[in-house]
């Protein structure tokens, strides 16, 4: 039996492309493709089309079945390519069943989705670490994001089951768990007694003392709560980066993407954290060219990189996504969209070359990867000089840099 697993997008999607290998080969399919695609940017659709067609070309008789966001929310666009069997939706990949019917398009409304079923992972393909999908969806209707139509409103994983699932996966020989999710801040909202995240972390830090280290996937900082600053400052085993879904530094462009904070809220949280742990670094999520943006605007993006402190940046040009608010607003020439991604990227790239060049001669503790590579605390990537098995976690000197990635000794 053979079934192939194409994943794209989000650490959530490689998650969730464990759950489908499992459902599908306990349905009894046999030489089939899965495409888990992401709908995040048109270009994310544009490569999910290129890579099915690719398939296609190199396996004429295997049987392509395309699921994920993007699939969720353009289904009759890959229903009509030619080289596909079959569309399957966001929740409707969960059920084995579904697998086994003839018809071609399976996707039903997601916004009538109200709970989270849980999904046994003993591991994930081709990752040292292991993602927990704790929460999934979104409440919020950012007027640049497609996501709540692909994933529909945000519900979550109760805290016994999230616990379960993080025994199993230590049990099975994680040293580190990331927790994951569409909008993991606003985790526990749908849930009896409303837990909060930091409530989440908690309870896992305290009943699985076997694990090693928690790391948490992108975060909306306005929504972080008192327990998961407390978990920050107080638990080292709570990993000390962070990932923040920022998307701009000017106001106004906040307020045009329906972002529910500031500039100065921005800035002023990287302080309080800071302030709490010294050791952390936070990375960002931020688009250029969005619509109406003007130069001076974008420069307040470009200046939040260094107010924030921010040490790496994810640059999304804007792209319009099909029937939200800011595909109707002006848009701004893609020459000037380019540019401008240019400039943040290069921005980026600066901002971890100085950091890199500070953690040379730090001692750090990594967890070893596959391929010669570990990954520190500070989810900075590091080169051994000696393979090292990978799960082992160790100390090591920086020696240098190549511009990407620390050297260790």
């Amino acid at each position: 039996m053979s079934i192939d697993v194409v994943t794209f997008g989000c650490r959530l999607n490689a998650y969730e492309s464990e759950v489908i290998r499992r459902k599908a080969g306990a349905a009894g399919l046999d030489e089939t493709v899965i495409m888990n695609t992401c709908a995040v940017t048109a270009e994310a659709v544009r490569q999910a089309k290129q890579a099915i067609r690719r398939v296609r070309r190199e396996k004429p008789g295997a049987h392509i079945v395309v699921t994920g966001c993007a699939a969720q929310t353009e289904a009759k666009t890959f229903a009509d390519m030619p080289e596909v069997n079959r569309v399957i939706g966001n929740e409707e990949k969960f059920d084995i069943g579904i697998w086994t019917v003839a018809d071609r398009i399976a996707v039903s409304d997601i916004m009538a989705v109200k709970s989270m079923r849980p999904y046994v992972v003993d591991h994930i393909e081709g990752h040292t670490r292991a993602f927990l999908q704790v929460q999934n969806g979104c409440d919020h209707r950012c007027t640049f994001c497609v996501i709540p139509f692909g994933r529909g409103n945000s519900r979550s994983l109760p805290l016994d089951d999230v616990l379960a699932q993080a025994h199993r996966l230590v049990t099975n020989g994680y040293r580190e768990i990331v927790l994951t999710g569409v909008d993991i801040t606003s985790y526990g909202a749908d849930l009896p007694a409303a837990p909060r995240l930091g409530a989440l972390v908690k309870h896992i830090l305290k009943n699985v003392p076997d694990l090693a280290r928690l790391r948490l996937s992108s975060i909306d900082s306005v929504e972080v709560d008192a327990d998961l600053l407390d978990a920050l400052a107080d638990e080292p085993r709570l990993m000390p980066h962070l990932h923040l879904s920022l998307q701009a530094g000017d106001d106004l462009i906040l307020k045009r993407m329906k972002r529910r904070h500031s500039r100065n809220d921005a800035i002023a949280f990287c302080q309080q954290v800071r302030r709490l742990r010294p050791d952390v670094i936070f990375s960002a999520d931020i688009i250029a060219g969005f619509p109406t943006e003007s130069e001076d605007m974008f420069s307040r993006s470009l200046d939040l990189v260094d107010e924030c402190g921010l040490t790496q940046l994810h640059v999304f040009p804007f792209s319009p996504r099909p029937g939200t608010p800011a595909a109707r607003m002006p848009q701004l020439d893609r020459s000037v969209v380019k540019d401008r991604a240019r400039r943040l990227r290069d921005k980026g790239e600066a901002a971890l070359h100085r950091h890199l060049d500070l953690e040379v001669g730090a001692c750090r503790r990594v967890l070893a990867e596959a391929r010669g590579l570990a990954r520190t605390e500070q989810f900075m990537p590091v080169r051994l000089s000696t393979p090292v098995k990978p799960g082992v976690i160790l100390d090591v000197t920086m020696t240098g840099h190549d511009g990407r990635q620390l050297l260790a000794a």
